[in-house]
Parts: structure tokens; sequence; C-alpha cells
């Protein structure tokens, strides 16, 4: 049984969603609550599932690594299905249920080129159930939006959040160590160093660093999961946008920031930006599209799909979606 979630609650996941591995003592700082207070609320949260904590690797820093985002539309009465099968794969990041139920959008990290054909020639059209895709490279993604809080924080809580990060951060060269290090912190977000430590053979100190320089370099980004409907999301969408290219970088790194934006990436494609959006309501949509999306002037079509329901987000099966 999942705990009920009152607003200290909601603030706690908030403050998670934007500093992953904060400590308790600094998100009880911030939010002008005791530390006491923000254990005794989260780790409910977390031993339930609500909360979960990961990580996800930057694909730009990993060569052999395809990031695609697939729309695939299926038969109505096989797409829940469909979005399982996708689900249990452990390349897919995301799957969504789109639109009027007959449509899926799922965004991989597929193993190279022949990860990518196997699935595009082979997998998919094998499957009666499918009746038609489209894939789409991620060119760029862009980083702002993973900073995304729900809106239940000032701008001044979520600076007192982030330390100050260095003015250009260095990519670390990978090491092995690093590899099992991201294997862990996949499993396990918030594990300790000491933890890390010992699942990977190293000291807490050099786990420390290493997890630091990887964050701080962007090859990982650290994450926690939750059903944003929890935190009063109730409107989720999915944006196909066709930029003028020239515009593209202005407009992907603007729309990244954006408060209600979750993920935002330069694609290929007949639209050239995917944006998700998430809002607390219809109305809140509608502004969006019309006050944020409308005054920008280098954006020429635009397509909006409704997020019906997600199965899979950050990595991780939804509880109770399959």
């Amino acid at each position: 049984m999942r705990h009920q979630m009152n607003a200290t609650d909601s603030r706690i996941a908030a403050a998670l969603l934007a500093a992953p591995r904060a400590s308790w003592r600094t998100v009880g700082r911030v939010l002008g609550i005791s530390e006491r207070t923000v254990v005794r609320r989260a780790a409910p949260l977390f031993g339930d599932g609500t909360l979960r904590a990961t990580a996800v690797r930057n694909a730009a820093h990993f060569p052999d690594l395809m990031p695609l985002a697939l729309r695939i539309r299926c038969r109505p009465n096989r797409i829940s299905a469909i979005a399982a099968t996708l689900a249990r794969r452990p390349d897919t990041l995301w799957v969504d249920v789109l639109g009027g139920g007959d449509e899926i959008c799922t965004i991989l990290h597929l193993d190279g080129p022949d990860a990518r054909n196997n699935l595009l020639l082979r997998d998919l059209p094998a499957t009666p159930a499918v009746r038609s895709w489209t894939s789409h490279v991620l060119l760029r993604v862009f980083p702002a939006a993973f900073d995304w809080s729900g809106g239940l924080l000032t701008e001044a809580e979520l600076a007192g959040l982030r330390p100050n990060p260095p003015a250009a951060p260095a990519r670390p060269v990978l090491q092995p160590l690093d590899h099992r290090l991201i294997r862990a912190l996949t499993e396990d977000g918030r594990a300790s160093y000491t933890d890390l430590a010992r699942r990977v053979g190293t000291t807490a100190l050099t786990a420390r660093r290493r997890v630091e320089a990887l964050v701080g370099g962007q090859v990982l980004r650290l994450a926690t999961e939750v059903d944003l409907a929890r935190l009063g999301v109730r409107a989720e969408a999915l944006l196909w946008v066709t930029v003028a290219p020239g515009a593209l970088e202005e407009t992907g790194q603007q729309l990244s920031r954006h408060p209600q934006v979750r993920f935002a990436a330069a694609t290929t494609g007949s639209a050239n930006l995917l944006v998700a959006v998430a809002a607390a309501d219809l109305d809140a949509l509608y502004r969006f599209l019309t006050d944020t999306i409308g005054a920008l002037e280098h954006i020429t079509a635009l397509e909006v799909t409704p997020i019906l329901t997600g199965v899979k987000r950050t990595g991780l099966v939804r509880p109770g979606s399959l």
C-alpha cells in the first residue's frame, strides 16, 4: 500500500527530483523543516516505491549508444501488451501510451547499429499488432529540463539544493571502475558512498570522487522517479515541434529551461524538436501552448500528443503498469 502524500511530502519529492542525491540535512535546511522530519516522511516513500532513485547515461558520452525515439501505432486491443513488452526491454528509458490509445512513444538507448537494425528491421515488422512506426534519432538532449521540480519549489530553494557547477565541467576519461559505479547507481541512485565502494571494490573516497566527476562532467544524470499525478500534474503531453534549423539550438535551450518542460531534444524527422510537458491541468497546458510556444517566432509547425499513461520512466517500470 502506498502512503498518502501531503504538501510536505510533495515538496520533499520535488527537492529530490531537482537534486536526487541531496542529503536529508540539505533538503531540510532548504525547505525549512527538520532533518528528522525529512527522514520520517521520505523513508516510507522510498520504501513503498513512490519515490525511486536511479541514474541514466548521457548517450553523448558513450559512442556505442544510439539514442532513439520511436512512435509506434498499434492495434488498440494490443497496446497494453506492446507497451509492456517494450517496458521490459533493458534498453528502453521511457514508454508512454499516447493520444487515442493506439500509439506508443518510447525512448531507447540502443547498443549500436546491430541492435537498432534488429529492432527496426526484424522485431517490429514481425509483431502483428504493430501497424506502423517512425524512428527519430535524438541528435542533442538539452540538459536544463532535467532540473524539473514540478513548480513546487522557489528559485531560491532550487539554488540551495544545487552546488555551484564548475564554469566548464571537464569530461572525465571513463575507467572500468566508472562502468561498475554507473551500474550500481542505476540500481540505487541514493546508495551511500560506503555501499557503492563495497559493491564496486574501491574506497568510499574514490567512489565519491568518481561519482562527482561523472555527474559534473554530464556523463551521468541522477534521477528520482515518481508518478507525477501524485504531485498534482494532471496533463502531460509530447510536443513534436518544427523549428527553423538556424534557431533550433536557441529554441531548444529556451524551452528546456521552462518550469513545465521535463525533457527536450533535437531530433531527426519531419519535426526536429521533441518536448515533454507536464502541466497541472488542461488549462495550464493550453496556456503553455498559447503563451510560451506561441511566442516563439521560429516555430513553423506543432503537433501535440497527450500522454494517457506512463509505463516506464528513467529506465524504471511504473508499479502496477504491467
